[in-house]
């Protein structure tokens, strides 16, 4: 400590100057003798990352379609991320994914609400991307866009109806923990629910109208805004039919998604640039 000349200072200034310096002397000290306890590691906070995250369940699609979305988005995102898929089937799957269990007695579109739930071990921002999903183009804007808030799609029924307000869940962002309650409510009253809504995005419309939409140009139904015709072939059966005519259409523009909801899948299609993007 640097000595100082007290005749420069009055008989009150200096005794102030004194204690200030005991004092600093005394809290050195007691700060030397504290020994730091070592951080448990679940107190340890985790890095926040970005996920995509896909469900795969039963049989309605395989394995391809879950190593196909990854693909896809390995070409289309630019920024670092992880990929998960909650599944009842591991699988030949890509190694690169990351697997987690679905709980048992979630079926079909009703395994969607089990994603919010928050003790998955998830941490930091969570874009879902349905499994039937063809990627167009580069897709960081949907991580970028509007950050905080919780994305999803203004249902494709706005094509007939512009002033449609309805979810579409095909495509969702949302960080770890924030819609924790749509999976809580649904799993106390999970038949009840079932019985009363058509499908998952119903039921997350009515718990939850705080969602933001994606801007209707980014993804599109590929049947009911790229495409003009919605006619199906001749003769197939609901949930394995072809679309009638076959039509070289591309996405536009600012469109990075498109959406195959309902009939065809993907695999489906035989419309010349699905059949280039779906790979």
């Amino acid at each position: 400590m640097v000595k100082l000349d007290k005749s420069q200072y009055t008989k009150a200034q200096w005794q102030a100057i004194r204690d200030r310096r005991r004092e600093s002397k005394r809290l050195s000290a007691l700060q030397k003798s504290i020994v730091q306890e070592p951080v448990a590691s679940s107190e340890v906070p985790t890095e926040t990352k970005n996920y995509v995250l896909c469900i795969k369940h039963g049989k309605k699609y395989g394995p391809e379609f879950v190593n196909r979305l990854y693909k896809m988005v390995s070409r289309h995102l630019t920024i670092d991320f992880e990929f998960v898929c909650l599944t009842d089937d591991k699988n030949n799957l890509n190694e690169n994914i990351t697997t987690y269990d679905l709980p048992f007695g979630l079926e079909g579109w009703w395994c969607k609400p089990y994603m919010f739930n928050k003790d998955l071990p998830l941490n930091g921002q969570i874009l879902y991307l349905d499994l039937d999903v063809v990627i167009a183009g580069n897709i960081d804007k949907l991580f970028t866009y509007r950050p905080g808030d919780w994305c999803i799609i203004r249902d494709f029924t706005r094509s007939m109806r512009p002033d449609w307000k309805k979810y579409n869940s095909s495509v969702i962002r949302f960080n770890s923990g924030q819609l924790d309650h749509i999976w809580t409510r649904f799993k106390i009253h999970q038949k009840h629910l079932q019985r009363k809504h058509f499908g998952d995005q119903d039921y997350i419309y009515e718990v939850d109208k705080s969602g933001v939409y994606w801007p209707d140009e980014w993804i599109k139904s590929w049947k009911w805004e790229i495409r003009k015709s919605r006619e199906f072939a001749p003769g197939g059966v609901k949930g394995n039919r072809k679309l009638r005519y076959v039509e070289n259409v591309v996405p536009p523009k600012d469109c990075c998604i498109t959406v195959f909801h309902g009939d065809p899948n993907p695999d489906n299609c035989e419309d010349p640039w699905v059949k280039e993007n779906w790979t």
